[in-house]
C-alpha cells in the first residue's frame, strides 16, 4: 500500500516536471504498454478467449484515447509536413485498431504496437537530443541504493 502511493506520486512529479518530448515518449509508452496488453489475452492459435474480450476491449480503447491524445497535441501549423505524416499515421492507428476490436484481430493489434514501438524508440531518442535525458525502460529511473 505504502509503496503504491509512493509510486504514484513518483509518477505524478515525473509527469509534472516533463518535457514536451518526454511527455510524448510518456503517450507512446502508455499506447504501447496497453497494446501489448491486448494482444496478450489472445490465445497461442490467435483466438480471443470469451472472457478476455471486455479487458481486450477496454486495452483497445485505452490504446485509442492515447492516440487521440497525441493526434490532438500536433501543431499543424509549425509542425508542417512531420505534422501531417503523424496526423496520417495516427488516423491509420486509431481505424485499424477500431477494426481490430470489432473483428477480434491480432494481427492488426501486432501490427500497430509494432509500428508504435518503433516510433516510441525514435521520440526517446529525439528527447534525449532535445533534452540530455529520457529514462529508459531498461534503466531504472530510481536509485534506493543511496
Amino acid at each position: 500500500m505504502v509503496y503504491n502511493q509512493a509510486y504514484n506520486a513518483y509518477k505524478k512529479a515525473s509527469v509534472n516536471t516533463a518535457s514536451q518530448a518526454e511527455l510524448v515518449v510518456l503517450l507512446y509508452e502508455g499506447a504501447v504498454k496497453k497494446l501489448t496488453s491486448a494482444s496478450s489475452k489472445f490465445n497461442p492459435d490467435g483466438k480471443l478467449p470469451v472472457a478476455n474480450i471486455e479487458s481486450f476491449s477496454a486495452d483497445v480503447l485505452r490504446a485509442q484515447e492515447i492516440i487521440t491524445e497525441l493526434q490532438v497535441s500536433l501543431d499543424m501549423e509549425k509542425g508542417g509536413e512531420i505534422s501531417r505524416n503523424l496526423m496520417a499515421l495516427y488516423i491509420f492507428f486509431n481505424d485499424q485498431l477500431r477494426s481490430a476490436n470489432i473483428s477480434k484481430s491480432k494481427e492488426k493489434i501486432d501490427s500497430v504496437l509494432n509500428m508504435m514501438s518503433q516510433l516510441t524508440d525514435s521520440w526517446r531518442q529525439a528527447a534525449e537530443n532535445a533534452n540530455g535525458a529520457v529514462p529508459n525502460k531498461s534503466q531504472p529511473a530510481l536509485n534506493i541504493e543511496g
